[in-house]
């Protein structure tokens, strides 16, 4: 999910998220008219954006990346839509579109809502089937068992899943859309209102992982990579861009630690590109950000520091083992992360 205007328009007396997506899934038990099928569909993202950066994960982790293509939209949008501005010609290789909007129109020629990433696109048809990000990750979870590689973690373990659901929605609710809140806030009453939410949310992640490693315990579920996208674009641009300034996450220790922790596992900082998270937030958001400038900082080689959380269990892949590296083609530059020569 993301913004679908550009310049004006997000800042709102109080910031209410649109959360009508289209809602079809891909299943593989005939219950739907998508059936799981290697091949046949496109998983359309940006970087930029954290709600596709879940998917980017799920299918990393899962090992879908043969059985799932993935085609990449760059960081900044108008009005319209998200634009294959990457590629070569400025189209995708697979569907041979230059906007994502001309899925959604595939799909409905009238489609007025707004046009969003993560997107799962029928290639056959060129029309998307699916926007609606949350049930997308759980989908590749439980619907695409068959296709998962040898070794793929349970990211969605059943004996766990209503204490997890009740954790996501709250993580949802307070920090996913929390961050949003706080700098969509067109009035003092309401950012300070989402201020207060979303740092009491912090502040309670914070003991709940103080002695367990991650979210659900001792392995990575679906719960950690949806936090993870939050915490991952913090420093970067919430903090200072969205005024969710009480305190950096790198002066939140336990949260800090826990992140870098995720940051270090393959699958999860080898998805982060600062530089297209820091130009999509500051250009995009022109009526917080009007001159669009784009701050050098912050420095991210921090990332890469010692976390120690492996003291707390040393399997963070339950019975799995780690994804290998990502498809040459899916590879985020080396001077885009933590470190590199794009940062200061």
């Amino acid at each position: 999910m993301s913004e679908n205007t550009s310049g004006s328009g997000y800042v709102e007396a109080e910031f209410t998220r649109d959360s009508k997506y289209i809602s079809d899934r891909i299943t593989a038990d005939g219950s739907s008219p998508w059936p799981v099928e290697p091949g046949r569909y496109r998983l359309v993202v940006a970087r930029a954006c954290p709600w596709a950066n879940r998917s980017v994960i799920a299918r990393r982790l899962l090992g879908l990346e043969d059985v799932i293509s993935m085609g990449l939209c760059g960081p900044t949008h108008d009005e319209r839509s998200w634009t294959f501005d990457l590629d070569p010609g400025g189209r995708d290789p697979v569907l041979g579109y230059e906007r994502l909007q001309e899925a959604f129109l595939a799909r409905d020629p009238g489609y007025s809502r707004g046009i969003t990433v993560p997107a799962m696109v029928d290639v056959p048809s060129g029309a998307v089937v699916t926007n609606d990000f949350p049930q997308m990750t759980l989908d590749l979870s439980t619907q695409w068992t068959a296709h998962h590689r040898e070794g793929a973690p349970d990211l969605y373990p059943e004996h766990l899943r209503e204490e997890m659901d009740e954790v996501m929605e709250r993580i949802y609710q307070e920090v996913n859309n929390g961050v949003y809140r706080c700098g969509f806030s067109g009035s003092q009453r309401a950012y300070d209102k989402a201020y207060d939410r979303l740092f009491t949310a912090l502040d309670w992640l914070s003991d709940r992982l103080e002695h367990r490693r991650f979210l659900m315990g001792g392995q990575v579920t679906e719960a950690d990579i949806r936090l993870f996208t939050t915490l991952a674009r913090f420093d970067t641009v919430y903090h200072g861009h969205f005024k969710c300034n009480r305190q950096k996450l790198s002066e939140m220790p336990v949260l800090w630690a826990y992140a870098r922790d995720l940051f270090q596992l393959p699958g999860f900082g080898d998805t982060i590109d600062f530089p297209q998270i820091k130009e999509h937030y500051y250009v995009v958001h022109a009526d917080i950000n009007p001159t669009q400038i784009i701050p050098q900082g912050p420095d991210t080689s921090g990332w890469l520091m010692q976390h120690n959380r492996d003291q707390l269990s040393d399997r963070p892949w339950g019975d799995g083992t780690p994804p290998g590296p990502p498809p040459a083609g899916e590879r985020v530059p080396a001077d885009h992360g933590p470190g590199g020569i794009g940062h200061r």
